[in-house]
């Protein structure tokens, strides 16, 4: 049967995802890590949909648009766990590892690898701003949370300036991995976690530490992360995608 002119649909559906939009955002995705941002047209993202290029423009409005959703629903999830993961606990220790546990997780368990895309020269003009600086909240985060911890674990310097910054750099070690294959990957967000609070100073880790912090990831990324405020790009969250470094 051919599709009347009104109607956006092509064909079956193909991708997966509850709306069309989310659809636009898993393509896009996978085009994007794989065969690069600048070579993919919007046609190509609709032609992967099974969309006119025509219907794609009224979910996005144009390929940096895409972008902009797919890297800002990366960061997201990580960023309102951590509020929340500090409204559920008081210990530092406690907060840095559920918190690595649940971005390594997530950076993991998407269908596409968007950190890949964190060195695309596009991500420094001025139109990612938005993106950059969310990502440099959640830096800051993870940095305010481990100094915390390197003072209560005792081991190093109160001051010391590098300690703090290995939780966040240890987690986006998972975009390399994945982009190198590692068979690891999958099952290692809670190794990824537990090497965060080492970094910190613990030479062994509290005896309850991965069950306290299980059940954090577990509750909150059923819970609370799924309802995150932002832009209107719940699908990317939703389908796991990935951080952009």
């Amino acid at each position: 049967m051919t599709a009347s002119a009104g109607r956006p649909r092509i064909g079956e559906r193909r991708r997966p995802g509850a709306t069309t939009r989310d659809e636009i955002l898993d393509a896009a995705a996978e085009l994007f890590t794989v065969g690069g941002f600048t070579a993919t047209s919007t046609r190509a993202v609709a032609d992967a949909v099974g969309v006119r290029q025509a219907s794609l423009y009224n979910h996005f409005d144009s390929k940096d648009a895409i972008l902009a959703a797919l890297l800002s629903g990366t960061v997201e999830p990580p960023l309102h766990f951590a509020r929340t993961v500090c409204e559920r606990t008081t210990d530092p220790v406690t907060r840095v590892h559920a918190l690595a546990w649940f971005d390594a997780r997530h950076l993991s368990s998407g269908r596409w690898n968007l950190g890949a895309l964190y060195l695309l020269p596009e991500l420094r003009a001025n139109r990612f701003d938005a993106f950059r600086a969310r990502r440099r909240e959640l830096r800051e985060l993870y940095t305010d949370l481990a100094t915390d911890a390197v003072r209560v674990i005792g081991r190093l310097p109160a001051d010391d300036a590098v300690a703090p910054t290995m939780p966040f750099r240890l987690v986006e070690s998972v975009i390399a991995a994945r982009w190198d294959d590692d068979p690891a990957v999958g099952n290692g967000a809670v190794a990824v976690a537990d090497a965060a609070v080492r970094a910190l100073g613990a030479a062994d880790l509290p005896p309850d530490l991965r069950r306290s912090s299980a059940a954090l990831v577990g509750d909150l990324a059923t819970a609370d992360a799924r309802t995150v405020p932002g832009d209107g790009t719940q699908g990317a969250q939703e389908h796991g995608q990935e951080r952009a470094g």
